[in-house]
């Protein structure tokens, strides 16, 4: 008996030396798995709907490829999964694939540890001209693709037409400009409700400022050499700081905060009728409204001709600390999702627009629109616009503290603070984090 328990000791022993040098073999980039595909680690930032709506894309990907396995793993909020790469960038724990948000282009494309794009097209003269050139543009530094565009979206103004046409506004005409803003602003602000409102985000006002043209920060948005100086208090900063005053003091406008969410409660609830969010909210919005919604170009300042928006969302990241077999399984990946059909469904099912035009030819995507016109003027926002450093948007690997620096300046503002000084303030603090 004493033999027999000696040998199941060694034989348990020897199988826990088997399972150590297994995961000794393994990292976050992901390895072999049972059907001998290349399995790839994909951090993505996508919750809630679109994030089914991504592992619906992984999983297809999964079940027609033959060699490479993908597995998709939700690492929190944009900032999250950012702050988690940087944690294991250089190491062997970094995944094979990541999704970074836009903002987060500067300080990825210098961070070293991630293979540009640029770099797998030119290997297979993969064509990128099927692909949206505007939304390219963003990611293009010193004419090299560094990112493939994955989930894109700006920013648009939904309104209640409910409201306007009780209102005596015309729910088929909403306001373009600043003060046809602030007019129907004030005819919508009644019992108690309010006319217009937007989270307290920074990224609204670079998109704004875009819109008139205007560059945020000096060296062609730090697209030519490095930002220097912010630009935050030009006379097109501080045109929509005093519209905006003047709506909050009118008691128009009402700052419900500053996240994402807390403005949608209210305009989902009615009591407000105007507010700006994202594209990707486009399926929320209108699934949670009881009434007709529309949607319409974010408004230009009195005089100026609208330039359009920059884009945001994210793009997707190839690391270069993984082996060479799995950054080329990542490629695999990334160009399965360029795919118009692909493209198609994505954009269906979460209201953020394709990178790949063809895509609007897919059936899906066509009835969807069909059935929610209000998608469209995103896309048509996004194909009117003129490509310039100002429309390209801001590049600095500060940019996060910069939202923050304009997000309390906004508060400032809303608190009686004057547009003029708080933008200077805050145009001050941003040239001094930039130093």
């Amino acid at each position: 008996m004493r033999k027999v328990f000696g040998g199941f000791i060694l034989f348990i022993a020897f199988m826990f030396v088997l399972a150590g040098c297994s995961n000794d073999n393994k990292d976050a980039s992901g390895s072999a798995d049972s059907s001998g595909k290349e399995e790839i680690t994909f951090w993505h930032a996508m919750s809630g709907d679109n994030g089914k709506a991504l592992e619906n894309i992984v999983d297809k990907f999964n079940k027609q490829s033959d060699d490479v396995h993908v597995k998709a793993i939700y690492q929190g909020s944009y900032d999250d999964s950012l702050s988690k790469l940087r944690a294991v960038g250089g190491s062997k724990e970094a995944p094979a694939l990541v999704q970074v948000f836009e903002i987060g282009t500067k300080y990825m494309s210098g961070s070293g540890f991630i293979t540009p794009m640029q770099e797998f097209i030119d290997k297979e003269k993969f064509d990128t001209s099927h692909l949206e050139s505007n939304i390219l543009s963003y990611y293009t530094l010193d004419d090299k693709l560094y990112s493939m565009p994955f989930n894109t979206s700006n920013a648009v103004m939904f309104y209640n037409k409910d409201k306007f046409k009780k209102a005596g506004l015309d729910p088929e005409n909403p306001p373009k400009t600043f003060s046809e803003m602030k007019d129907a602003a004030k005819k919508l602000a009644t019992d108690g409700n309010y006319g217009f409102t937007m989270a307290t985000i920074g990224w609204f006002v670079e998109e704004l400022m875009a819109n008139q043209g205007a560059l945020y920060l000096d060296n062609d948005n730090g697209r030519s050499e490095d930002a220097a100086k912010a630009l935050v208090n030009t006379d097109e900063g501080v045109a929509i700081f005093k519209w905006l005053n003047e709506m909050n003091k009118a008691g128009s406008f009402k700052n419900y905060g500053s996240n994402w969410e807390d403005p949608r409660a209210p305009f989902f609830a009615g009591q407000v009728g105007m507010y700006f969010d994202s594209t990707a909210n486009t399926a929320e919005v209108i699934k949670n409204s009881s009434f007709d919604v529309g949607t319409a170009p974010l408004p230009v300042a009195d005089g100026k001709d609208p330039q359009g928006l920059i884009v945001g969302g994210a793009s997707l990241w190839i690391t270069n600390q993984v082996p060479k077999e799995k950054r080329d399984a990542a490629w695999e990946f990334v160009k399965f999702v360029t795919k118009s059909d692909i493209q198609a469904e994505w954009a269906a099912s979460t209201g953020y627009f394709p990178i790949t035009p063809d895509a609007y030819d897919e059936d899906v995507l066509k009835k969807k629109y069909d059935e929610y016109p209000q998608y469209k003027v995103a896309v048509d926002q996004l194909q009117n616009t003129k490509v310039s450093p100002a429309t390209q948007g801001p590049l600095t690997t500060v940019m996060p503290e910069a939202r923050k620096i304009i997000e309390s300046a906004l508060g400032e503002l809303y608190d009686g603070g004057d547009p003029k000084q708080v933008l200077d303030n805050a145009a001050k603090k941003i040239t001094d984090t930039l130093k």
